[in-house]
């Protein structure tokens, strides 16, 4: 029956493989099969009873299974993948404690530090990752040289990276030394690597990235390389901050369709 078929990215997601972007990419790179055939996105499937394989591998979408929602503190020097062709340090290893098969939500580079989020929830994932909800991240940056306020101005309004422009950023100086500020960041997008490319592009050197909060979650003092689940009440506090966001977002669409019609 139609009716119990759910689009295939999504039984992806809740089965712990991937985020739905992730598994979208998947679809498109033809790694995902039903039945024996090649999915396209935007088909549909029923978890419990066909058979869906991703790059080989039959998955199987437990009833009921517990969602995990992890704070992990990622040091420098691992990747945020579950797995790494190259052996390279992944993210996966300092979790395989957790008895269930967990994904990075969005992702930090190989040279960044701090606050990840890992489950095996797709739709939580999709609520923090997905471009159009504006999440916001916090990032305690040194730069080098010495930052001057027309770079300052630059970075708070917006800076062109890879042909596009970026989004207006919060941007406070924390402290200044004679040849190196750290500031704190508030970014509502996450492009690939996007604070190092956007000091890069107004000739400011990345010395140290680190994210200290997601929305209203802040990393606090989890040190490097733990993790804990998160408490009901950072839950709660997500849960709050996604409403606002909608509301906001919903409010902004409304007035953006109103100056068209003018």
């Amino acid at each position: 029956m139609e009716g119990n078929k759910i689009r295939v990215q999504k039984i992806i997601a809740d089965a712990g493989i991937a985020s739905r972007r992730k598994a979208e990419e998947l679809i498109s790179s033809g790694a995902v099969t039903v039945n024996g055939k090649k999915a396209k996105l935007g088909d549909k499937a029923d978890p419990f009873k066909d058979k869906i394989t991703v790059a080989g591998r039959e998955i199987t979408l437990r009833k009921n299974a517990k969602k995990y929602y992890i704070m992990l503190h990622k040091p420098r020097g691992f990747i945020t993948t579950m797995s790494d062709e190259g052996g390279r340090k992944c993210v996966a290893e300092l979790v395989d404690d957790v008895p269930a098969r967990l994904f990075p939500v969005g992702r930090l580079d190989r040279e960044s530090e701090g606050l990840l989020f890992m489950t095996n929830d797709g739709e939580f994932a999709n609520t923090i990752s997905h471009p159009s909800t504006h999440f916001a991240k916090t990032y305690r940056v040194t730069v080098r040289p010495r930052i001057t306020d027309e770079q300052l101005t630059q970075l708070t309004t917006g800076v062109v990276v890879e042909g596009r422009m970026s989004m207006p950023a919060a941007v406070r100086v924390i402290k200044t030394e004679q040849d190196r500020t750290v500031l704190e960041i508030v970014l509502e997008e996450g492009r690939n690597r996007q604070i190092r490319k956007m000091c890069e592009a107004i000739g400011l050197e990345t010395a140290r990235l680190k994210r200290i909060a997601i929305g209203p979650v802040k990393l606090g003092m989890l040190q490097p390389g733990k993790w804990r689940e998160l408490k009901p009440e950072e839950m709660r506090s997500i849960t709050a901050y996604q409403k606002k966001l909608k509301g906001r977002n919903e409010s902004l669409t409304q007035l953006s369709n109103s100056k068209k019609k003018r």
